[in-house]
């Protein structure tokens, strides 16, 4: 009786081979337990797939900045008690940093409630002084003195960029965690990096650096530069803060001006 020649037992491999790939292919696409890691391997950009969260420093150094910006502007420009407000907000921000000390990608209810109020507070209390200074600079009564004016309008301009900052990375994809955990594909706003994803590495993602970018470009120039807005939220939003820092910047350098000729 003759043996099959080499060939044939290589063929018979080959075949083998095929029939197990192709059955481990149909159990993946079956079972959603496997999707999230096939997807990885499929070389997605980091925005469109899980990671491990962006870094909790930025955000609190700018949060840290924003109380800082409060409690040194004069007192008539702080709603009373002068330290209640951001009593409440370093609180939240210490809770939110026991949280997640490292790295925002622990998803919850009441951690994104507290962030909301957390940036709700702050939005209070700037809006408070922005109100104030816009008063008194209509009324003519902010002072004779261009220096100090200046400086209490540079921490309110300031610290109304930090704030749609805030807003801007908590809301877009909804927020930090969600966007680490690939929760929603559709973004609010359009990097550069989005639509040129070969210009990037391969692990970028949106952090809270890139929206306080944002916030201070829709700040200086009033309208949107190399980020555009996607959904209705975010084009309405970015119209508010370009309308505050017009008005807030064009009262306060003509009063100086008037005030230093």
């Amino acid at each position: 009786m003759s043996e099959k020649p080499p060939t044939d037992h290589a063929a018979q491999y080959l075949v083998d081979v095929m029939r197990r790939q192709t059955a481990h292919l149909e159990k993946v696409l079956h079972t959603d337990a496997h999707l999230p890691d096939c997807f990885d391997e499929v070389n997605l950009p980091a925005w469109l797939r899980r990671t491990e969260g962006e870094q909790r420093l930025p955000v609190t150094i700018a949060v840290a900045m924003a109380i800082v910006l409060q409690i040194e502007l004069p007192r008539r420009f702080a709603l009373q008690p002068r330290y209640l407000l951001p009593g409440l907000e370093a609180a939240l921000a210490c809770g939110l940093i026991a949280a997640n000390p490292l790295r925002i990608n622990r998803e919850s209810r009441i951690l994104r409630i507290a962030s909301l109020t957390l940036i709700a507070i702050i939005t209070v209390a700037n809006t408070f002084s922005a109100f104030i200074l816009v008063r008194e600079l209509i009324n003519g009564t902010a002072g004779d003195n261009a220096g100090p004016l200046l400086a209490t309008g540079a921490a309110i301009w300031g610290t109304n960029i930090i704030v749609f900052a805030l807003w801007y990375w908590e809301l877009d994809r909804g927020g930090p965690a969600a966007r680490a955990l690939a929760h929603r594909p559709h973004p609010d706003f359009l990097f550069t990096q989005m639509q040129a994803p070969e210009m990037a590495p391969p692990d970028w993602e949106p952090a809270f650096l890139d929206y306080l970018y944002l916030s201070f470009t829709n700040a200086t120039a009033f309208s949107p530069t190399d980020v555009m807005p996607l959904t209705r939220w975010a084009k309405m939003m970015m119209l508010v803060q370009s309308a505050i820092s017009i008005v807030a910047v064009a009262l306060v350098i003509a009063r100086a001006v008037n005030i230093l000729k």
